[in-house]
């Protein structure tokens, strides 16, 4: 398992394998969905606070105030964000070793 997120009421602990499921640019909106359905995800989304998650990606200056008001939306936003950082950091780590 690993986990993401400098905010400890918005970390995520997920397996590698979903973290790379969902990392990547551009959509991934339908691997996100998919990441959504499994219930070790869903038992973590239930406990984030609507209003932290919002000020988290609020500091990544990439959406406005309106569109961070669906919390649907920004859960679907940090689960990429989460994978991203965490298959980011598998990298790095590979990289040093090497």
């Amino acid at each position: 398992m690993w986990n993401s997120g400098n905010y400890p009421t918005t970390e995520l602990n997920i397996t590698k394998a979903d973290a790379e499921s969902v990392s990547g640019s551009g959509q991934q909106i339908h691997n996100v969905v998919r990441l959504l359905q499994k219930k070790y995800i869903q038992r973590q989304i239930a406990r984030i606070d609507p209003e932290m998650l919002r000020k988290e990606l609020k500091e990544y200056g990439a959406w406005g105030k309106e569109e961070l008001e669906n919390h649907i939306d920004n859960i679907e936003r940090w689960l990429w964000i989460s994978g991203n950082d965490i298959v980011e950091r598998v990298y790095e780590k590979k990289k040093k070793r090497r």
